[in-house]
């Protein structure tokens, strides 16, 4: 059931960014006075289309991992004379621009209309308030509390965990200090901590930026209540049912959770005697962990159990709310901010600070959209918006063959006063095609080593 949702997930993202980037192109096509000849959701054989009033072909087709926009163009086949002034190689190099910026200027737009929407409608976070702190840590030796609440990351203001850990993953590769501002309560003050960092988070696979600084965000107590079974899982196979309450492990006392979790964990192939409550009951069942190996090459427990969700307390809860118009300049904001942050990463990837092996290919965005559509609405559309801002990014990188390739020889037409020459344009298509294949297959490489 999973596999479907994630499929089904990936279908509806790529289908609103590829169909809101295509458009992007089409109108801007259509009101520069360009014959458009098709407009194509997916590669490869339609299998629906039709043909409008203005000789256009909408179509979708079987494999949705693109888009395209056809238009008439002389370099593709002849051209009625009386249609010569409608072909797009018979623009001007400014209208042939906008045509071309106008598909990643759209996924810039859906991002902004995704984020105002959100930010309309209000979003539910918990504070980001402080738990545990490591002893020596950047956190310690910076004063940081545990039960303080973080309100600013390097002069930013933050009220979530997601805002910081997004404030702190920009400052990959930083040396010197990291500057929080926390206070003690609503009522207080909030006070500067500087945490000394060298080369933080550099080449860090994933990057784990709080930890990093010696921070464990607050969480309520969770006992080790079972809230899911797996069918045909070890938990199963013992007899443990929704419900149950572990209260100790060979004999030693299970006070929370994650108690329990580390147990199991390190606990693969063993037998484990569980003291369980079940209602009035005390029960001993043998419970066998099975092995599982894990990214790093790891081998860990797994019995197949989830804990009962707890709720957090009122006072934690911190809603993001504004009116239409506020909305709209905080939705742009949100929008610059994740450009720069993807900007950023691109350039310190090239530089060795952030690992390749942190590129992202069809599965593990199918994975992702799968569990944010599980989530719930809101993170699926912060996730859409995310992902149509990357997208946009990616087709403005002046590599050919992408947007930004042909952005990059119109503008070399703008101060040459002619355009590139086909011969320069063919060479460049082909080491477009080289990179941009070589990054698929890589992505693809790390997706299935997340898998293995």
């Amino acid at each position: 059931m999973g596999l479907i949702q994630n499929i089904l997930a990936i279908i509806v993202v790529l289908g609103v960014l590829i169909t809101f980037h295509e458009f992007g192109h089409y109108w801007v096509a259509r009101r520069c006075g360009v014959r458009v000849l098709r407009f194509s959701v997916g590669f490869g054989k339609p299998i629906w289309s039709r043909v409008d009033r203005h000789g256009t072909e909408f179509a979708v087709a079987a494999i949705p991992l693109g888009g395209y926009v056809k238009m008439l163009d002389e370099r593709e086949g002849p051209v009625p004379d009386e249609q010569l002034d409608e072909a797009f190689n018979r623009q001007s190099v400014w209208r042939r621009i906008a045509i071309v910026a106008a598909g990643p200027l759209a996924n810039f737009l859906l991002a902004i209309v995704a984020y105002w929407a959100l930010f309309v409608a209000g979003t539910t976070t918990v504070a980001p308030v402080v738990g545990d702190i490591a002893p020596d840590s950047p956190a310690a030796r910076s004063g940081l509390q545990s039960g303080q609440e973080i309100v600013a990351v390097e002069g930013g203001e933050v009220r979530s965990w997601d805002e910081i850990n997004l404030r702190l993953i920009a400052r990959i590769g930083a040396s010197g200090e990291l500057t929080l501002q926390a206070r003690d309560d609503a009522e207080s003050e909030p006070r500067e901590h500087r945490l000394p960092v060298e080369n933080f988070l550099v080449r860090q696979d994933p990057p784990q930026p709080l930890a990093s600084l010696g921070i464990t965000p607050w969480q309520p107590r969770f006992p080790a209540v079972l809230g899911q079974i797996v069918d045909g899982e070890a938990a199963a196979e013992a007899g443990l049912q929704p419900g149950d309450e572990v209260l100790a492990v060979n004999g030693n006392p299970v006070d929370e959770w994650m108690d329990f979790v580390s147990v199991v964990r390190a606990s693969p192939g063993e037998t484990l005697a569980l003291d369980v409550a079940r209602g009035e009951e005390r029960l001993t069942l043998n419970l066998e962990p099975d092995p599982r190996e894990i990214e790093d090459g790891a081998t860990i427990g797994y019995v197949g159990a989830g804990v009962v969700p707890v709720e957090w307390p009122e006072e934690y809860h911190r809603e993001i709310r504004y009116g239409p118009l506020a909305a709209m300049g905080q939705a742009v904001m949100r929008t610059g901010e994740m450009t720069v942050l993807t900007l950023d990463a691109i350039r310190k990837m090239l530089i060795g600070l952030i690992s390749p092996s942190n590129l992202s290919g069809p599965i593990t965005i199918a994975q992702m959209a799968g569990d944010t559509a599980r989530t719930g609405l809101e993170t699926f559309v912060s996730f859409l918006a995310y992902v149509s801002i990357s997208l946009a990014v990616l087709n403005l990188l002046p590599i050919p063959v992408l947007d930004g390739g042909h952005l990059l020889y119109y503008f070399v037409e703008v101060v040459r006063g002619r355009p590139v020459s086909e011969r320069t344009q063919a060479f460049g298509l082909r080491i477009g095609l080289a990179l941009v294949a070589t990054l698929m297959l890589m992505a693809l490489y790390f997706d299935l080593m997340r898998l293995w």
